[in-house]
């Protein structure tokens, strides 16, 4: 019995103690680098000694955003926030996820916990066939001013995962005020497509599986740079790409910089807009793009066209140009979900090397043997 006392007074006073030093940690005492990403630059994970802690901090989450930090503070061990820590916090690991994009639950799928999602905007547009097949454990939640606040309240979600496009979130101010936690993943801003995968190893730390998210995300790099060094090597002349089609009478190119540009060069292609130099796609005239379709030798990405009479239909215009003409058009909407989801939007930013496979296989048919995973060629 004295021995067994003595066992539980020195659990209270290591407990007491570990308390105190929990309660007086400040924010500066997190200053050991858990995760610091090798290709995506929106997201860092910092700990502090002696805690379990850690603090997910997003950077610059929105387009046009400048020194902007978001912080989510994922409590482990009954360890409060540090003193001066300003931002979300949830107390252990996520078990119950609402994600506004569906690129979020790509990311839990990928690191096997698709089944935490509760909830998702727009259901109907999300190609997952988790969520496709457990309509009645997922729920839709709406999105931006239709979110279904009470909905929302109802599933008792430990986190809403949340974008920004040139600001915060339209239910942000909500959920703050009903007291839900929630974090901005902003991966769709990362202009390395390996950097938008990598994202995958903050929603492992949300979710307390970050070292299996991390050796998942380690086979994947390896994977992409081999397929890029092929495409390299290829004998065969890069091809000019042009990419797009109006929307809404707009025609939006993407700087040299971006996602696809880059997407384009690692596969062996010459991306054909060079004038945008930014971080941001731009808008260019019918005539311009007129010229740039002459002159492109493969065209990608048309938007919701299925067929090359949906192109010579929609864009007469356009349907003398080599491309047309050649069938040398290609989209990214071969897994396409029959309610309106493209996996391409999902799990393809979770595999870009099926992605520059497939690109591949478009510039330099002669490297790639597989068949497709998310184009197809129109015909």
């Amino acid at each position: 019995m004295k021995r067994l006392a003595q066992l539980l007074l020195s659990a209270a006073l290591v407990a007491t103690t570990a308390c105190q030093r929990t309660s007086n940690a400040e924010l500066q005492d997190f200053d050991i680098e858990i995760y610091r990403p090798q290709y995506a630059v929106g997201f860092e994970i910092v700990g502090a000694e002696g805690l379990q802690s850690t603090i997910l901090r997003v950077h610059n989450p929105w387009q046009g955003a400048e020194d902007i930090i978001e912080q989510l503070f994922i409590s482990r061990n009954g360890e409060p926030a540090p003193k001066g820590f300003v931002g979300q916090v949830i107390e252990g690991d996520a078990e119950r996820i609402i994600c506004m994009s569906s690129s979020y639950v790509a990311m839990l799928d990928a690191i096997d916990e698709v089944e935490r999602v509760v909830g998702v905007s727009g259901i109907n547009f999300i190609s997952n066939e988790y969520i496709q097949q457990n309509r009645d454990k997922v729920r839709d939640v709406g999105y931006d001013s239709e979110a279904n606040y009470e909905l929302i309240v109802a599933l008792d979600p430990d986190i809403v995962l949340l974008y920004g496009v040139t600001g915060t979130s339209t239910i942000e101010n909500k959920l703050r005020e009903l007291g839900i936690p929630y974090a901005y993943i902003g991966e769709y801003l990362e202009e390395i497509p390996l950097g938008k995968t990598e994202w995958m190893v903050a929603m492992g730390e949300i979710a307390g599986k970050r070292e299996e998210a991390e050796q998942i995300f380690a086979q994947i790099p390896q994977r992409y740079n081999a397929l890029r060094e092929q495409a390299t090597a290829a004998t065969t002349p890069a091809p000019k790409v042009m990419i797009n089609t109006p929307y809404a009478d707009s025609w939006v190119m993407a700087s040299t910089s971006s996602y696809v540009a880059r997407l384009i060069s690692d596969a062996g292609g010459d991306y054909i807009y060079r004038r945008n130099t930014s971080n941001t796609s731009m808008p260019i005239d019918l005539e311009e793009a007129t010229r740039l379709s002459a002159e492109a030798d493969v065209w990608i990405n048309v938007g919701s066209l299925s067929t090359l009479d949906d192109m010579r239909r929609q864009f007469p215009k356009f349907a003398d140009t080599p491309c047309v003409q050649q069938g040398a058009v290609f989209n990214c909407d071969k897994r396409s979900h029959p309610t309106g989801g493209n996996d391409y939007w999902e799990s393809g930013v979770m595999n870009p090397d099926l992605v520059l496979r497939d690109l591949i296989k478009i510039f330099h048919p002669e490297l790639i043997a597989e068949e497709f995973v998310y184009y197809r060629q129109l015909e």
